[in-house]
C-alpha cells in the first residue's frame, strides 16, 4: 500500500500563500485577496480558506481584521512553526464574530490546581464562542484570580479590543513569561457541547500562563471542534 498522501485542503491552501509571501508577491504590509476571490483562485471552498487564513494568523504570518480583510505580517522569525492555541486566545481581539459573557464561579478542582488557589475560590471566568460566519469553531473559557481582574475591564461582557494579553500588559504590567499547554482529544462536556453545538470529539486545549516568578495567573480552557482543528509542530531534528 502506498504511503504517499495528499496533504488536506486547508494545507495546500496556506502552502500557497506561504510561498507567495517567501517569494515577496505578499508584501509586509499588503493587503491579501479577499475570501472569495481566493476561493475562486485556488478552486477550494470558504470554510477551507477561512481555516487556512486562521492558521496563518495563529502562526504568525498574517494579521486578520474584522471588516478590513487579511494583511501579511510577514514570514515568522521563529525557525520552528508551532501552534500555540492557548498563547493565542489571549491575543485574539474580541471582534463582532465572538461572543462574551462573564461571571464569578467558584474554581473548580482542575483550575484551582493550577492557579495555586484552594477549590471553590471566587474567581472570574471570561466565556467566548468564536464564530466565522455561521460556524463556531471554538469554545473559550478563560479564568483570573479576583486580584488580577481588579483595576481591569475582564469582567465587563464588553468586547476587548486589543485582546487579553495586551490589555493586562497595559492595565496591570502583568507579562507572560511562560506558557504551560496541555493537549487532548475527548467527548466534550454538557457545556462545552452546547457552547459548540455538537456532540462531536474535541481537541481541548488546558493552558496555565505564568509570570517570571513563575506564578500562575490565568488559566485557558479551549474547545476545538476535532473537524476543524489540526495541530501540528515543525521542529529541527540534530
Amino acid at each position: 500500500m502506498s504511503m504517499e498522501f495528499a496533504p488536506p485542503k486547508y494545507a495546500q491552501v496556506m502552502a500557497a500563500i506561504q510561498q507567495r509571501i517567501r517569494d515577496g508577491e505578499y508584501a509586509p504590509g499588503d493587503m491579501l485577496p479577499s475570501e472569495t476571490q481566493l476561493v475562486r483562485e485556488l478552486g477550494v471552498g470558504r470554510t477551507t480558506v477561512v481555516r487556512a487564513l486562521q492558521t496563518l494568523a495563529m502562526q504568525g504570518w498574517i494579521e486578520r481584521e474584522h471588516g478590513r480583510g487579511s494583511f501579511v505580517k510577514g514570514r515568522p522569525e521563529t525557525p520552528t512553526e508551532r501552534s500555540r492555541p492557548g498563547l493565542s486566545a489571549t491575543e485574539q481581539p474580541e471582534l463582532g464574530d465572538t461572543t462574551v459573557s462573564v461571571t464569578r464561579v467558584p474554581a473548580p478542582r482542575h483550575i484551582a490546581r493550577l492557579l495555586g488557589v484552594d477549590e471553590r475560590t471566587p474567581v472570574v471566568v471570561r466565556r467566548r464562542v468564536a464564530r466565522q460566519g455561521d460556524q463556531i469553531f471554538a469554545a473559550q473559557a478563560l479564568w483570573f484570580p479576583l486580584e488580577v481582574v481588579m483595576g481591569t475591564d475582564l469582567e465587563k461582557p464588553d468586547p476587548l479590543r486589543h485582546g487579553v494579553r495586551q490589555h493586562l500588559q497595559a492595565v496591570k504590567h502583568l507579562r507572560f513569561d511562560h506558557v504551560i499547554e496541555r493537549l487532548s482529544a475527548r467527548k466534550p462536556t454538557k457545556d462545552e457541547a452546547e457552547q459548540l453545538g455538537s456532540s462531536a470529539p474535541i481537541l481541548a486545549v488546558l493552558s496555565s500562563v505564568h509570570d517570571a516568578a513563575g506564578t500562575a495567573f490565568m488559566v485557558v480552557s479551549l474547545a476545538l471542534p476535532g473537524d476543524l482543528h489540526e495541530l501540528e509542530d515543525v521542529y529541527q531534528v540534530s
